[in-house]
């Protein structure tokens, strides 16, 4: 896996139910380094802290794989890279093979595989219908947020290479999956519930999904 592209955002005010709101979704690539600390991206617009940025959403990864998919759903769009929200995307990065808990070098940087990312009012804004927030739903591809173990920076054309696999876990494919998928996997949640690579709050949400199947 190989970074192609870093991308970072300066603050972009939008319109939502006549409100004016401040958001850091619009991307561009970047001809410089980025530099991974532990709660952001150094120089990234983060808006709104209580649902982006922190220790467990520091840098949001997505794969270049899945561009041409929504290319071809929403061709009229001016693409580039960031174009999903991504400080840095990543050629190869397959969700299925991303385990909650892993441990990646990442340039200079040491990071670890903790949440998928959840499509907001803001990512339907930029795509200009909310049908693209089920849609991303459905695709099952949401990307990986990393949590920062060891703060550096990070260029195009640096990789994305396993350091450490944890143990009794399950994909960021499949947990994007518990979060939304009706018939929740049992063994699935039993897994992940006390995995440090997760928020306390995801945690006690998916405490309440393993209690309302016993």
């Amino acid at each position: 896996m190989k970074v192609i592209s870093t991308n970072i955002a300066q603050p972009t005010t939008i319109v939502w139910k006549g409100k004016k709101v401040t958001t850091g979704i619009y991307k561009k690539p970047t001809d410089a380094p980025i530099f991974l600390d532990k709660e952001n991206v150094r120089g990234d617009e983060v808006s709104d802290r209580r649902v982006h940025g922190g220790e467990y959403k520091a840098c949001y990864l997505f794969s270049a794989n899945h561009y041409p998919y929504w290319r071809s759903m929403y061709p009229n769009l001016d693409w580039t890279y960031g174009m999903l929200g991504e400080n840095l995307t990543v050629e190869g990065l397959d969700e299925k093979q991303l385990n909650i808990g892993d441990i990646y070098k990442l340039g200079k940087a040491l990071v670890q595989i903790t949440i998928p990312r959840e499509p907001c009012f803001k990512f339907a804004h930029k795509f200009g219908t909310d049908a693209v927030l089920q849609q991303f739903i459905d695709y099952g591809y949401s990307g990986t947020y990393v949590r920062v173990l060891e703060r550096g920076e990070v260029k195009t054309g640096d990789s994305f290479e396993l350091i450490e696999q944890k143990k009794d876990t399950i994909s960021i494919f499949h947990l994007f999956e518990l979060l939304f998928i009706k018939n929740k996997s049992k063994e699935h949640l039993s897994l992940i519930i006390d995995n440090d690579a997760l928020p306390k709050r995801l945690k006690k949400r998916l405490k309440f999904f393993l209690k309302s199947k016993s």
